[in-house]
């Protein structure tokens, strides 16, 4: 709760900095922030459970630990928006408080006991993307991929907060631990067909939150038109946090109702990786591909729900989400370092990267391995004990479609490796090299270490829960 009354209380103040005009005070202040909540945060960890606001909200070592990872991403990835601390015309201030707010949603989603304030959480944070993916003004991408996010966001959250009334409406309560024993209560039999709809219409409101087929659509187009460093923000943060609030939702509300809602998810899983993966095959800008990735990656996370093995869930879609957050963060980092200077997005933009900037080339690289989840990288160990917990409770056949699309994955990764380390550069003004801050390099070698100490020691992250 202290991370969310810092991160509000503190996003308004870094409002006012912007009147001093002067960018480069509220970088470090919003570093300043963002370290103040995330040792709040893990002051937290391992407390006596806390409730707040009449039990909507519970502060346990569950939200501690997708609070870290939410706040701990964004922190890696601010660093990398100094671009705007240069650029005269960037309302920074305003951007960066948009951040710190849309983390408070974040938080509220990872730790909500009651679906309105699971409502709330998902507004706050969807609204803050909503305008920083509009925010490059003068690009008309940035605007249609705004306006898109807008309206298919709208009619999401329409289907998702009618999903909610008609769960209320056949469980008489917003409270999970209350909609769980609703559920299972034989007395409600009556009311199941409301139930099960709302359940659906749930599914549908938070799978497009997660990038999930076939709700999947507005994914590659915002992503590409999006300003590169909210794309970053918008691919890890809120993935992590959506899947971490249908995970709770599934535990607590409608774990004995999984005879009726597994095939439901499951089938989203087969559609989601294997359009994920086909999808990014065909791509021939970088980012459009990592846009198909993160949609294939909500597939592996999927198979965590699929199975809902207790602490063998919970603790797979935690390491998977903290895997996959680092490595998709230098992704996005490395990338949007070559955009900025080349002003290019497809993989020619890459050729030669190794000769003039061999550090941006060997941190893509494991960033590259880990999302194909090869070993040694914190992505294997992700799947790994996804994997794990699936054929733990039997489904051999869903496992083994997974690993066949992470073998088509490995050839759209290594697309950029190539680029980098076996073509030429595309034209004269690839062979410069690209400047890159001290400040940058250092926060870029953090993150390939982090994705190789979460290969070689999955067991410091792998149990917290």
């Amino acid at each position: 709760m202290t991370s969310i009354v810092l991160l509000s209380v503190l996003g308004i103040a870094n409002l006012f900095l912007g009147f001093l005009r002067s960018n480069r005070i509220l970088l470090p202040a919003a570093l300043v922030i963002l370290l103040l909540a995330f040792g709040a945060n893990v002051l937290d960890w391992g407390a006596a459970p806390q409730s707040y606001f009449n039990n909507m909200l519970t502060i346990d070592n569950y939200s501690v630990a997708f609070t870290g990872i939410v706040v701990l991403t964004t922190l890696l990835l601010l660093p990398f928006s100094e671009k705007y601390v240069h650029d005269g015309e960037a309302n920074l201030a305003e951007y960066y408080s948009l951040l710190l707010f849309a983390l408070v949603g974040a938080i509220m989603m990872v730790s909500y006991d009651n679906m309105l304030m699971l409502f709330v959480g998902i507004e706050i944070l969807s609204i803050s993307m909503y305008v920083l993916a509009g925010s490059d003004k003068r690009n008309v991408r940035s605007n249609e991929a705004a306006l898109k996010y807008f309206l298919m966001g709208s009619f999401a959250t329409g289907i998702l907060l009618f999903g909610i009334a008609l769960v209320y409406g056949a469980t008489g309560t917003f409270q999970l631990t209350q909609i769980g024993a609703g559920v299972a209560n034989p007395a409600n039999a009556s009311f199941m067909p409301m139930l099960y709809i709302g359940m659906l219409l749930m599914f549908i409101g938070i799978g497009f939150k997660v990038s999930a087929a076939p709700f999947h659509y507005w994914t590659p187009d915002v992503y590409e038109g999006t300003p590169t460093f909210f794309t970053a923000f918008m691919s890890t943060v809120v993935k992590t946090a959506g899947f971490a609030a249908f995970l709770k939702l599934l535990l607590f509300a409608f774990s004995t109702a999984q005879s009726f809602w597994v095939p439901t998810i499951m089938a989203m899983t087969v559609l989601t990786l294997l359009i994920g993966n086909v999808g990014a095959v065909a791509q021939s800008s970088a980012k459009r591909m990592l846009a198909y990735s993160s949609i294939s990656h909500a597939g592996y996370l999927f198979i965590g729900l699929v199975a809902l093995n207790g602490k063998l869930s919970e603790n797979g879609i935690f390491f998977y989400s903290l895997a996959y957050s680092i490595a998709t963060v230098a992704s996005f980092a490395v990338l949007k370092l070559v955009i900025d200077q080349r002003q290019r997005e497809d993989y020619d933009g890459l050729n030669g990267l190794a000769k003039t900037n061999p550090l941006l080339a060997f941190v893509l690289t494991v960033a590259m391995l880990s999302l194909a989840g090869i070993p040694l990288t914190g992505g294997f160990f992700g799947k790994f004990f996804l994997f794990g917990a699936a054929v733990d409770k039997g489904y051999i056949g869903l496992v083994v479609f997974a690993v066949v699309m992470s073998m088509v994955g490995i050839y759209y990764y290594l697309r950029p490796v190539i680029a980098m380390y076996m073509r030429p550069a595309a034209d004269e003004a690839a062979t410069t090299p690209i400047v890159v801050s001290g400040f940058q390099s250092a926060v870029l070698v953090i993150l390939a270490l982090l994705t190789i100490l979460l290969g070689v020691l999955p067991g410091i992250a792998s149990s917290l829960l």
